[in-house]
């Protein structure tokens, strides 16, 4: 496992301190981290602005965190396709539905979660590493401090995993559980969003999606949809009801009842 610190401003001390020592990572004041060398290795910085995590070491991509209120996510929201897209037709989401409630079992950064609760979905979001939940859930706090507020209002998130997850976190039955497990990372030439690559070192894959998905599929939920590359094989168990696939992804449709229009 590559080495993680975390490091912290004055302003964010007791935060990254309890964080450190719950996970038992080392921690470190942002003014004393030293410089970066060949050795790869990751820091995850509180900063009075934000929680980022960093790559850090010599020629290594900028830091990763969660920004729904601009850039890629925030131009998404207006100018994407709405409920033309790929995502909105895998949950559901068609004319005369009000209202779709989605358990998204592996949150991530929260990007498809985001996109959904822009188009009116009701999100309860799971993620159980520890770092990647506490970015997320640092990119959700700042959503609700900004004048979007009332997006931030649709988005629930608990960490944790479907596989052990306990009645106390359900916001209710959702209509649609939504998979987008990691899979093993390819050699490729091409370089791979740093989001990723980052993902890949310090997360790792998910060696249980097939897991997942049996458990997903126990649900009384109406459909289960599981986002995959798109000429990645489906995963093990029942074969996709219906298949929407994109030039990067597909969407695998496990249907189970229909979604009733208002």
């Amino acid at each position: 496992m590559i080495p993680l610190s975390v490091a912290y401003t004055p302003l964010r001390l007791d935060e990254a301190v309890l964080f450190a020592k719950t996970w038992q990572f080392p921690v470190v004041a942002e003014t004393e981290l030293p410089r970066p060398d060949a050795n790869r290795q990751y820091v995850l910085a509180f900063t009075d602005e934000r929680i980022e995590l960093r790559s850090w070491y010599k020629g290594a991509p900028g830091p990763v965190y969660v920004d729904f209120v601009s850039g890629a996510a925030d131009y998404r929201r207006l100018h994407g396709g709405g409920r033309g897209e790929m995502i909105a037709r895998a949950v559901g989401l068609r004319k005369g539905v009000a209202l779709v409630s989605v358990l998204d079992a592996t949150a991530g950064l929260g990007g498809d979660a985001f996109v959904l609760a822009s188009l009116g979905c009701q999100m309860t979001l799971l993620e159980r590493h520890p770092v990647v939940y506490c970015l997320l859930a640092d990119g959700l706090k700042r959503l609700a401090e900004s004048p979007l507020q009332d997006l931030a209002a649709r988005i629930t998130l608990h960490r944790g995993s479907l596989l052990n997850a306990v009645p106390e976190w359900s916001e209710g039955l959702p209509d649609v559980v939504y998979l987008d497990p990691m899979f093993p990372e390819k050699k490729k030439k091409a370089q791979v969003r740093k989001e990723m690559q980052v993902f890949h070192e310090v997360v790792g894959d998910d060696p249980d999606g097939d897991g997942l998905l049996t458990r997903a599929l126990a649900m009384p939920v109406k459909r289960v949809v599981v986002k995959r590359p798109r000429l990645a094989p489906a995963m093990t168990g029942p074969k996709p009801d219906v298949v929407l696939e994109g030039k990067s992804c597909r969407y695998d449709i496990y249907a189970r009842h229909k979604i009733q229009s208002s």
